[in-house]
């Protein structure tokens, strides 16, 4: 008996039973949908870090402000103004494994361009921010030396604020009031999407630290023009991270002169390993999901184990009349693999297209990235088969051995 012969017996006996098949592969679909629907979910986690990670810009670390305390109790970092650019250009200067050091300073402001206007965070920075933070120009250009030094008003924008303010045009040459005073647009800056506190980056208009602190920010930071929101650093080699993360440390508190028992009074953070700890925490949650889901796979395989059992009870005088006309025993095995295999294939595909649908739905619903992979889909429903053609070797077994003169006189 050739496998086509066998798959149309196969599929006819299933087709016999149409609801017991649906129900015996029911724990197939859902283990397989579970499975592919907490594998998207991981995947899309996994891949909006490392989106993150990557429009951030990589080797970088964040200085910040130190905590202030107040009635003995410490309040947030950043409510310690102990920055500044002259920091930034300390660690520049001294530490050799430090690529750039770039200060920034930013508040919310109003925009006004014609008759339009949007409110956005306008940040003052050198043009070393713009490299740490890998940071392209995708029309005009980025601030010369000269506007630096004079405090020029002069803006880049980031795409965002292009789409709200120039209605299709670019905006280069075009001027802005930021609050009261005109800034004349000299560049548009490369799309980054959203940041890792799920704000967009394209919603920001950079201007020079000099002209924010003398002319539209002034002492954002308590009553010191000098105090910065951070300072951006760039590290020339990942390996050297730990390295000057200490060496900072130990650069800043010689400049602040804070004495060996007491706290710094800045932090240094690494976006990198907050968010490749959030990651793995998704990974690692998706994978325990995936492990109960898998648990349904194998009550289905259970399932399928139990109904072919049955399904050979009821078929005793078939089988014995097929062996009687000449059937081998490898030809009843066959038969009744192709039947467990059949039905959790079945299972497998229906359950893929199910766990692709949850994924999605989930995702538009509540916002969580996902990422259906092909690859997980296939190896979703080779499982499925390999947990038909396992669970259902027994009962094969069994029916193959079945005597054919007793299998006849079965009633």
């Amino acid at each position: 008996m050739n496998l086509l012969e066998s798959l149309r017996i196969a599929t006819t006996a299933l087709r016999a039973n149409k609801l017991r098949s649906a129900l015996t592969a029911l724990g197939i679909v859902v283990g397989v949908a579970a499975v592919v629907c907490m594998v998207s979910v991981g995947a899309g986690a996994q891949a909006e870090v490392s989106e993150k990670i990557r429009t951030l810009g990589a080797n970088l670390l964040f200085v910040v402000p130190g905590a202030q305390s107040s009635g003995g109790v410490r309040l947030e970092a950043g409510t310690r103004p102990t920055l500044t650019e002259e920091d930034a250009a300390a660690i520049r200067r001294e530490l050799t494994d430090v690529q750039v050091a770039a200060p920034l300073l930013s508040r919310s402001m109003p925009l006004v361009a014609g008759n339009r206007n949007w409110k956005t965070l306008v940040a003052g920075i050198n043009t070393d921010y713009l490299v740490a933070r890998e940071w392209q120009i995708t029309a005009g250009r980025t601030f010369a030396d000269s506007e630096m030094e004079s405090g020029a008003k002069v803006a880049i924008v980031g795409s965002a604020i292009v789409e709200a303010l120039f209605e299709g045009r670019d905006g280069i040459g075009e001027t802005v009031r930021i609050g009261a005073a005109p800034f004349t647009v000299i560049g548009v800056l490369d799309k980054k999407g959203l940041g890792a506190a799920n704000r967009s980056q394209d919603d920001v208009v950079f201007i020079p630290l000099s002209t924010a602190k003398s002319r539209v920010l002034g002492a954002v930071r308590g009553a010191s023009r000098d105090a910065m929101d951070f300072i951006a650093v760039k590290v020339t080699d990942a390996a050297a991270m730990a390295d000057v993360t200490g060496e900072i440390q130990m650069l800043l508190r010689q400049r602040h002169r804070v004495q060996r028992d007491e706290p710094d009074d800045f932090g240094i953070e690494n976006p990198a390993d907050v968010l490749n700890a959030r990651g793995a925490s998704a990974q690692i949650l998706g994978i325990l999901l995936t492990a109960v889901a898998s648990v349904s796979l194998v009550v289905g395989g259970i399932s399928i184990m139990n109904i072919m059992l049955v399904s050979v009870t009821e078929r005793t005088r078939e089988i014995g009349l097929r062996m009687a006309v000449g059937a081998s025993r490898s030809d009843v095995r066959s038969q009744f693999l192709i039947e467990s295999s059949l039905l959790a294939l079945v299972g497998g595909v229906s359950g893929a297209l199910l766990g692709a649908v949850a994924a999605v739905l989930i995702a538009w619903e509540a916002g969580w990235p996902v990422l259906i992979s092909p690859q997980s889909i296939f190896v979703a429903c080779g499982f499925a088969g390999l947990i038909g053609t396992t669970f259902g070797l027994y009962p094969a077994q069994r029916a193959a051995r079945l005597d054919p003169i007793v299998a006849l006189r079965f009633e």
